[in-house]
């Protein structure tokens, strides 16, 4: 099963991520914090075939969380989506450069959030298939 990892710190928000993403029947793990997530990642080893990743987090932000787990080559090529309301061009400029994969802006357009989930889960899949994150 495919599991996705989302990190955000709004409850309505996490909630939409959750509701939208099972209904297309993937197993969804929640972090409130990128300081959870990079835990979860790195020192337990959880297996995630992407992540969502909202960039404005209270601590460690998205864009920060990205570059670190950039650094390790068990995550260079781990679908990371950026979820923002920042949608001006130098803030995408300075998400990418991040090295996240995708960015959705906030409000989250639905079928457009899971058009680019299918996107990046289907093109994990095809490429990588036993070299997923199966620590």
């Amino acid at each position: 099963m495919t599991r996705i990892l989302v990190v955000e710190d709004n409850a309505d928000n996490m909630k939409l991520f959750r509701w939208t993403l099972e209904d297309e029947g993937w197993e969804i793990l929640e972090s409130t914090s990128a300081e959870h997530a990079l835990e979860r990642l790195i020192d337990r080893a959880e297996r995630v075939d992407a992540i969502v990743m909202d960039i404005s987090l209270p601590g460690i932000d998205g864009k920060e969380a990205t570059r670190r787990l950039r650094q390790r080559p068990e995550f260079a090529e781990l679908p990371i989506l950026a979820a923002t309301a920042h949608a001006i061009k130098e803030e995408d400029l300075a998400i990418r450069a991040a090295g996240v994969t995708d960015i959705v802006t906030k409000p989250i357009d639905e079928d457009l959030f899971v058009a680019t989930m299918r996107k990046l889960v289907d093109h994990t899949a095809e490429t990588s298939h036993g070299a997923r994150l199966s620590r």
